[in-house]
């Protein structure tokens, strides 16, 4: 009689498991009987003259083999036919030659052998089922944020586990540069990438992905989240600065004014998540001009000129406002060619005429890295070289005093030529 109630028992163990994993119910039961249609097979040579019925609310499972009954001494397949006097003894007195008998199989009488080939297959295809569900579920969050307990910390990556102790890794490339975690901090990110490779799935997120800027603000402004601001475009140097461009669909809303908050109130949350990273929101504005213009801020340019086919622009700018629009090694204008989407050089009002020479039209003589350093301090033309100080070019360029001489000497010769 043990052996009788050890399969039952199992079945009703393995059911508990599928509550545990979040497998729905008739997926564990289509489940159950294909492991046990797989193991059957492999006893019997066949299970298609098997009937298995499951039996969810009870936790138990029933067997039924269909056999044709023959005439007693003439069984040539057991696993296909019956004798006359056997079919009749079980429990089918009326049983006739050539007639099908049902006759019902106790699986535990086959032993701890078969109940053991039985559990590891439902095992084996439980966990299946689970990354499957697990690829699934992460998938269709790509882009979204999800939150995790710090569970290790190595070198190049940290391992976080969610609420349903799914592993998520966070590499060090998508941290934030600023962050440090301790162990069973709970930390925020967006799910980066989710792949199935070898039916492994690995979650993959960031704290660096411009996602994950849009997911706090969309957390701390309501109106983005009921859709009323819209975020347009989102530059970020992670850690540094970022630049956000907000319109609002209802014009009693000040976008701007909205994501900030009352003194900060609501930015503030989302730079302290971000490590103290700056962050500028701009109203955003369907013309190129004045975008760029609000990206340059606190820059004010004097004029511009455009070519929108390449996505390029000349922004004027008094000699004072340079600087501004540059920033710190050069990060305002970069992130507002990012935020733009055009490549933006800046240069000095009046600081050249017709007869200027662009610095890029003396690579073969300076270093094109010598002519990139020059151009992010504003100086894009030889003659806006010229007209900048010596020590003010070794200072803000960052350059050595005899590559600077060098420069001057060059383009101090070319003008002399003329």
């Amino acid at each position: 009689m043990a052996k009788k109630e050890e399969a039952p028992n199992m079945v009703e163990r393995f059911a508990e498991f599928k509550e545990l994993k979040n497998i729905d119910k008739t997926t564990m039961i289509s489940v159950l009987e294909e492991s046990f249609r797989n193991v059957l097979s492999k006893m019997f040579g066949t299970d298609e003259n098997l009937n298995i019925i499951m039996n969810p609310d009870k936790g138990d499972v029933q067997i039924f083999q269909n056999l044709i009954v023959v005439p007693d001494g003439e069984v040539s397949d057991p696993n296909q036919e019956i004798s006359l006097s056997d079919a009749r003894a079980d429990n089918d007195p009326d049983a006739e030659i050539g007639e099908e008998h049902t006759k019902e199989i106790i699986f535990a009488n086959f032993g701890r052998r078969a109940i053991l080939n039985l559990r590891q297959t439902l095992q084996s295809r439980i966990l299946d089922l689970q990354k499957d569900a697990i690829y699934a579920k992460f998938k269709e969050l790509e882009g979204e944020l999800v939150t995790g307990e710090v569970y290790q910390i190595w070198k190049y990556e940290t391992l976080l586990l969610d609420d349903d102790k799914n592993e998520i890794l966070l590499p060090k490339s998508e941290q934030i540069p600023s962050d440090h975690f301790r162990k069973g901090e709970t930390v925020r990110a967006v799910v980066a990438n989710v792949d199935n490779k070898n039916k492994n799935p690995k979650i993959t997120v960031s704290r660096t992905n411009e996602n994950f800027l849009r997911r706090l603000f969309e957390l701390e402004v309501p109106e983005i989240h009921d859709g009323l601001i819209n975020i347009r475009a989102v530059a970020r140097i992670p850690g540094e600065r970022a630049k956000i461009a907000v319109e609002s669909y209802d014009e009693r809303i000040d976008p701007v004014g909205a994501c900030v908050g009352v003194k900060g109130s609501r930015i503030h949350g989302i730079v302290r998540e971000l490590r103290n990273e700056n962050i500028d929101v701009i109203p955003y504005t369907s013309n190129p001009a004045l975008f760029i213009e609000r990206a340059l801020s606190p820059a004010k340019p004097s004029s511009m000129r455009l070519d929108n086919e390449n996505k390029k622009a000349e922004v004027f700018l008094r000699p004072e406002d340079v600087s501004l629009a540059i920033g710190k090694g050069g990060l305002n204008i970069k992130l507002a060619s990012m935020l733009t989407g055009y490549e933006i050089d800046v240069y000095r009002e009046g600081a050249y005429e017709d007869e200027d020479i662009y610095l890029d039209d003396f690579k073969d003589e300076i270093d094109p890295w010598i002519i990139d350093t020059l151009k992010n301090i504003g100086c894009v033309t030889a003659k806006a070289v010229l007209n900048t100080p010596r020590q003010e070019l070794i200072d803000k360029a960052d350059l050595e005093e005899d590559t600077v001489d060098e420069v001057l000497q060059i383009l101090n010769a070319e003008f002399e030529d003329d």
